[in-house]
């Protein structure tokens, strides 16, 4: 199943009788915190957003095969049985969940899938199941919101292609961060696993604001 990709914050060691050496923290997951010394150019990639603090929800494939399971956010291979890296899932069972497969997915030797909306706790790394899952094709989700208010942008399709070819390198390619992106109406829409305003933030201090919107799959669920 897939890996996880780690980013390691860098320490400046200033000249000697100047400077400190300060902290360098970084995270569990091994990324470098939000932090406001990043370089100008620099953030996206380099700043990662703390875990979520309470629950959250995602819509996607259920992935399980060699007794892991996988929940992938983003685009899934039509192959047979298909294939797609994802967040690892923990306290997943298939029980209770009889004749799904039939509709929401189906089995291949030790592979077995489903498309359902997951609620659990995420700590970065893999999303801990805490409710019943359910099946997509029962399920209602509450629309996104939408960050530009309908309105058209002005980048040229040549640069948000450009950043956009950027972004598997900055954000990695192993669908635990960076999910899937595209270009409409003169903006870059870049979908990740989870933002608590932290990708947004550095996409802005990159690119200029107005240009990326990130929009986090995994979405916290209230009451």
């Amino acid at each position: 199943m897939s890996t996880s990709r780690s980013l390691v914050p860098a320490c400046i060691i200033g000249l000697v009788g100047l400077l400190s050496l300060g902290a360098c923290a970084a995270d569990p997951g091994g990324r470098a915190p939000a932090s406001s010394d990043t370089p100008v150019g620099q953030s996206l990639g380099s700043l990662m957003p703390a875990p979520p603090a309470g629950e959250v929800t995602g819509q996607g494939t259920v992935m399980g095969a060699g007794g892991e399971v996988e929940f992938c956010l983003g685009p899934v291979a039509e192959s047979y049985p298909p294939q797609c890296s994802g967040v690892p899932l923990e306290d997943w069972t298939w029980e209770g969940m009889d004749g799904s497969e039939i509709v929401e997915g189906g089995t291949s030797g030790d592979v077995r899938w489903g498309t359902y909306a997951v609620t659990g706790t995420y700590d970065g790394a893999s999303l801990t199941v805490t409710r019943p899952p359910v099946p997509l094709a029962l399920y209602d989700p509450m629309p996104f919101d939408d960050p530009s208010d309908g309105s058209t942008g002005d980048a040229t399709e040549a640069r948000l292609m450009a950043i956009q070819s950027q972004l598997p390198e900055l954000l990695g390619t192993d669908g635990t961060v960076y999910l899937d992106s595209y270009p409409a109406r003169g903006y870059l829409w870049v979908d990740v696993v989870w933002d608590d305003g932290t990708l947004q933030r550095a996409a802005d201090e990159d690119f200029g604001e107005g240009v990326v919107f990130i929009r986090s799959v995994l979405r916290g669920v209230e009451g």
